[in-house]
């Protein structure tokens, strides 16, 4: 067995000490040997520490005793662990699960074989004491470092959560049982369950919020899918009633350029198109520099950064009726004159390619927004438990309130004291002087102030 204690620490000799005053009594009263009640201060350097471990772990030690630091770190010695007594309360969460850790842990044979791989863990604390105070600040202690850690919803609130594998130990419980008023520890409960409860309000109406906001995103992605297909479709229309063709079905030409105007000759149309293509600098804007069957032709300047160098690219466009710019080869004119020519045409006849895209576009948008909106539209179901809750909080928070306000005799005490002692002063102040010394002010005020009832919250 572990007993930890780091109030003092082990002296030999006829000192006395809280380690060889527990051990005396062991001896005594509980008839074990001495030499199996050990303290981990009698090793003075690793060799022996190593030794008393194994010994420890042969069974060689029944008892051991030390301080978090000498005895709460770097000792494997659970094979035969059964139980762990804390003597006092550390300061820091932390001791407490190092402690703890010295028999919970890995290797542990007798937990094992013989207890369903369980070890008991004894804290020893005296009701209406300081142990309150210590194991409130570890209390609040817990709660940050596990908010720090988990990520807990709620950013402007602790979450107390609860006593499990997670947080080990719940000292607000400890607390509540410390201070000798089980309404206190319902009181711990309750805001336990209340805590719980508001987070998942809160997590609900963050995700309601959310889905609130997807579906603004949603409806404005389809409104403008629904009004770019309305445009492609009426260009389209446009487009077929304008276009002429061969008789093999595929659209003439009718391709006009500035600079070359009046010139159908292929060759000269594409060259003025490199000659554009090469030297145009439209600073991100699109310029027009022609039509094809009514329909304008642009050309924009478009800047990239390639090794460190900065280069224009000019990339050309047929314009639709309204906003919609159809390219063909992603905008670049091919190197041959045909084909160079042809790119704007060609443009023009992905236009059902375009309208195609935008519907898939508007159906993958649309498909989550039933779930979207049923999350939206959707109430939280525990409304009534947390008002419950917090309803039987407040009357435990007056119950407590009223247990801990002094009663009526130490009111009616309080009173005579106040009484009393503003009659001696006054019978004082006669039998001295009409007009009290400074001297007489200051003995006056102390003596007030030594009957003032001092209240701590």
């Amino acid at each position: 067995q572990f007993v930890f204690s780091d109030l003092g620490t082990y002296k030999p000799g006829g000192d006395f000490n809280i380690y060889s005053e527990v051990k005396r009594k062991l001896v005594e009263d509980y008839h074990i040997p001495s030499y199996e009640i050990r303290f981990i201060q009698e090793c003075k350097n690793e060799k022996a520490k190593k030794a008393m471990v194994e010994a420890m772990n042969r069974g060689d030690i029944r008892i051991i005793f030390g301080s978090t630091s000498m005895l709460g770190t770097g000792v494997n010695a659970q094979q035969r662990a059964v139980a762990v007594h804390q003597l006092d309360t550390p300061w820091r969460p932390s001791d407490l699960e190092q402690r703890n850790g010295r028999a919970i842990r890995k290797g542990n044979m007798v937990a094992k074989e013989f207890a369903d791989n369980k070890v008991d863990v004894i804290i020893y604390a005296v009701e209406r004491s300081l142990d309150s105070y210590k194991f409130n600040l570890l209390h609040n202690k817990q709660l940050f470092i596990n908010q720090l850690k988990t990520n807990t919803l709620g950013s402007r609130t602790i979450d107390e959560g609860s006593m499990d594998e997670d947080s080990g130990m719940n000292f607000s419980e400890y607390v509540a049982v410390l201070s000798g008023n089980t309404d206190l520890l319902e009181k711990a409960k309750l805001d336990k369950k209340i805590a719980t409860l508001e987070s998942e309000r809160k997590n609900f109406l963050r995700e309601r919020d959310a889905a609130t906001g997807k579906l603004a995103e949603i409806d404005s992605s389809v409104s403008f899918h629904s009004d770019k297909i309305k445009e492609a479709k009426a260009d389209l229309a446009c487009f077929e009633k304008r276009v002429e063709r061969d008789k093999e079905g595929l659209a003439v030409n009718k391709l006009t350029i500035k600079g070359v105007e009046d010139s159908t000759d292929i060759k000269v149309i594409a060259a003025r198109l490199h000659e554009i293509e090469e030297k145009a600098r439209t600073k991100s804007e699109y310029n027009k520099i022609g039509e094809v069957y009514g329909f304008s032709i642009m050309v924009k300047t478009e800047s990239s950064s390639k090794d460190l160098f900065d280069c224009s690219i000019n990339r050309f466009f047929v314009k639709g009726q309204e906003s919609i710019y159809y390219t063909y080869n992603n905008g670049k004119l091919a190197a041959d004159p045909k084909l160079a020519c042809e790119n704007f045409v060609n443009a023009l006849e992905r236009i059902p390619k375009v309208i195609e895209s935008h519907e898939k576009e508007k159906e993958k948008v649309a498909a989550n927004k039933e779930i979207y909106t049923a999350i939206a539209n959707g109430t939280w179901k525990k409304e009534d438990e947390l008002r419950s809750l917090k309803g039987q909080s407040a009357e435990l928070d007056r119950k407590i309130a009223l247990t801990l306000a002094p009663s009526e005799e130490e009111k009616e005490e309080t009173e005579g004291m106040k009484q009393e002692e503003a009659l001696s002063g006054n019978s004082h102040s006669v039998k001295v002087s009409n007009e009290p010394s400074p001297v007489q002010d200051k003995e006056e005020d102390s003596h007030s102030q030594s009957f003032r009832p001092k209240w701590r919250h």
